[in-house]
Formats: C-alpha cells, structure tokens, sequence
C-alpha cells in the first residue's frame, strides 16, 4: 500500500459509520504506517474478483456479501485492504434483483462499519430493489454488522444474527489528530496561507479550536439524527428508543429484546427459512388463482335457483319437454333440490389442475434453458399463460437465434381459434351442471 495520503484522507476529518474497537485497530496501524514501519500486503485481486467473484446463487437465492471496512469507493486499494465499497454492493443487488432465477437475496453482513458518506443511500436503494422486484431481502450478521454495517443490514426484511453475533453501534465518530507537538520536536512549522475563514479548519498542525469542535460536533449530530431515523423507519420502532441505545452494541438474544433483530440461527438455518417462505408464497399464489377460477362458476345471484321458481306458485309455469314431463313430480312427492356443490372438492380439482400446468410449464422453461431463453414458469402460471401460448414464445425466441430447428413442438392453434375462457372451461361446465344452472 502506497498512497497513504489518500487513505489518511478518507480516515482523519472526517465522519465515520464505525465501531470504536475497530477504529483503534485502523488508527493504530495507519500511524505506524505514516511513520514509516512496513507491512507485508497481499497481492492486488484480479479483475474479475469484484461483482461476479462476490456474489453468489445458491438454489434461486443470491447471497451478496458485506465483508470487511466500508467505503464509499474501494478503487485499487481494496483487495490489499479488506474494503469493500458501497457502489459494488450496490451493484451486486442490481444484478441479483434483476436475475430471473433469484427469488430472494440474502445479505450476509460481517462488518463493522465504515464510511458515512454513500451508506445511507444505499441503504435505501436496497430497499427500493426489493420492494420494485417483490423478492425478499433478509440480512445475515455473522459475526458482526455494526455502525455503517448495521444501516445495510437493516433494510433488509428480516435480520438473522448468530447467537454471538454484535449489531448496533448507531453513531457517528470523528477523529482530529494533532501533531502540532510532533512538529515542534522534528523542528516544523506550517503556516496556511488561505481564503475564507473555514477553509484550513482542523488541521493536524495546531490543536482544535473550540469553535472548529462545535461546527464539526454540529455536523455529527445531524449524520446522527438521520442514522436514528434510517433504522427507526426499517424496523419500525420510535427514533427515541434507536436515540437511547446511545450506540450501544448488542449481542445475540440482547439484539432481539432491543427490537434491533428479528430471530438467532445459523446462516444455513437462515437460507432453509428463507427456502420455506419462498415456498409458501408459491403455495399462496397457486391457491389464490384457484380460488379465483372457483369462483367463477359461482353463478349471479340475479338469476333465480330452481328452488326459488318451484316456491313462486303465482307465476306462470312455462311448458316442459318430455324429459322435464318425465322428471316432474308426481303430488305425492316433495320437490327435490340439487345436493349442494362439494366446495373442497372442487377446489382440490382445480389446483390439481393448476398443478398438472405448473409441471408442464416448467418442463418447458427447462427445455428453453438449454436454448438459452429464460423462462420463470411461476410467473407464466400467475400471469395465465397456457404452456402453448408459453411454448410459442419460446419459438419465437429460438428462431431469432436460429436453433428452432432443435425444438420439437406441438402445432399451433389455428388463428381462428379463440383462447379458451373460463366460463369454456370442462370443470366449470361440470360444475354448473352439476348444480343444476344453465
């Protein structure tokens, strides 16, 4: 590491989202450093260690990673620093939230903290991405997601720690060296010569005067309101009991009592979570598109039952065909309604039905992968797309890339046909049969 001008830039004078332990470890190996020790540094990462080397997809879930000190702009100190910056996560959760085969990204946060500057952005940017997408985004501390860490991984929907696990530290810190004394024993003196009464406040060369402290302790406040207000909005509790934690750090269950996590586990207990609420979110929408075309034989009350007509003897009795003459009651018998429909019956109809079209669907979206089309089967299924309809599409697709000639596929319909509607459908048909409706 050669530009320590530029790293002491980003570490004096300016405020941080970080915890103290993790300040002091900075502190004290950037002043042994500024004063000339040497450390060995791992080698400079290759090019393609940054989006695509972080990010990882495991079974429809993106896990992104928040490792290490946090900056706005990592450059090509960050390998060599353990830095990871705000635009690559950033970048990381376009692409995962933008990926058809994510379902849900999962933060995996072991940090603690970093810059100020970028963080609060960010964190509202992750949760413009999933709420725009309607994935979930969960948050993973393991070990730690403190100060600038913490406002990442709060804008997740659901934040997992392990039970050693530390999160918090929701403050903002400065740090003002003066080497007026050093400069004095080494025989230097500095003198700024400068425009505008504010431009050379807090430099190292003199001590802090009080009236630069107070703009700079001003400046920390109000980073800090807004921090308050950031993790009061995700976790929805009141800014004063965020105030009151007075950038405590907790630990574990500690946490979870603050109302700063939601539930303790391990980051692969964590994933299965996150596995099951995906799948009961499928299960939802298949049982909401059953129940939308169960309904739809529900005939309008408008339209009299036959029980409602045989119970109206004032009214006019139209003529009966043979086979209503032979079906028509003799005085001795009672008339007889319908049994009443079997509504659980014919709801398991129709989602074994929905069923069957899911399964057929995704044997098509398997077989469009390997042609290199992207098909989410769950999203043609609630968006009432028939596997022809789908199949054809794939074609189209295909042909463009000019491999239609590898696709085996039924027949179209022919263009006169018209999509078949619910009120077509043989179940409805049945069922309105079978209670006795026109």
């Amino acid at each position: 590491m050669t530009d320590l001008p530029y790293l002491a830039s980003r570490l004096y004078g300016t405020p941080l989202l970080i915890a103290r332990p993790k300040l002091e470890v900075i502190l004290g190996v950037v002043a042994r450093k500024l004063a000339g020790d040497t450390f060995d540094t791992p080698p400079p990462a290759t090019a393609d260690a940054g989006i695509n080397g972080g990010l990882q997809i495991v079974e429809g879930i993106a896990i992104l990673p928040v490792l290490g000190t946090l900056v706005r702009r990592s450059s090509y100190i960050g390998a060599a620093s353990g830095l990871t910056s705000y635009h690559d996560i950033e970048a990381m959760a376009e692409a995962a939230f933008a990926d058809p085969t994510v379902k849900a990204v999962l933060l995996e946060v072991d940090s603690s903290g970093g810059e100020a500057g970028g963080v609060f952005d960010l964190a509202q940017r992750l949760r413009q991405l999933a709420q725009a997408s309607a994935k979930p985004l969960w948050a993973m501390a393991d070990e730690a997601a403190l100060s600038a860490a913490y406002a990442i991984a709060c804008a997740a929907d659901r934040l997992w720690l392990t039970r050693t696990a530390e999160v918090g530290s929701i403050g903002v810190v400065a740090v003002h060296v003066d080497e007026s004394v050093a400069d004095a024993k080494a025989g230097m003196t500095y003198t700024f010569l400068h425009a505008g009464a504010h431009k050379v406040d807090g430099h190292p060369h003199a001590p802090l005067p009080a009236p630069v402290a107070a703009d700079i302790q001003a400046d920390i406040e109000q980073l800090h309101t807004q921090f308050i207000s950031l993790v009061a909005g995700f976790r929805r509790l009141p800014p004063e009991a965020i105030r009151d934690t007075e950038a405590r750090v907790y630990r574990g269950e500690a946490a979870i009592q603050k109302g700063l996590a939601d539930q303790i586990g391990t980051r692969a207990e964590a994933i299965t979570a996150l596995q099951r609420q995906l799948a009961m979110s499928a299960s939802r929408s298949l049982r909401n598109k059953a129940a939308v075309l169960s309904a739809a034989r529900t005939p309008p009350r408008s339209q009299p039952s036959p029980k409602e007509i045989s119970m109206n003897d004032h009214n006019p009795v139209t003529p009966m065909d043979d086979a209503q003459e032979n079906t028509a009651p003799t005085p001795a018998q009672s008339p007889q309604t319908p049994p009443p429909l079997d509504e659980a019956a014919i709801t398991a109809q129709v989602e074994q039905r929905l069923r069957r079209q899911l399964a057929e669907l995704t044997e098509i979206a398997a077989q469009a992968k390997r042609l290199g089309v992207t098909v989410d089967p769950a999203q043609a299924l609630a968006r009432g797309v028939t596997p022809d309809a789908l199949r054809q599409s794939v074609l189209k697709q295909a042909a463009e890339r000019d491999v239609a000639q590898d696709i085996v596929a039924e027949a179209p319909q022919p263009p006169h046909t018209k999509p078949q509607s619910v009120a077509d459908s043989p179940l409805v048909k049945a069922a309105q049969a079978y209670g006795g409706q026109k």
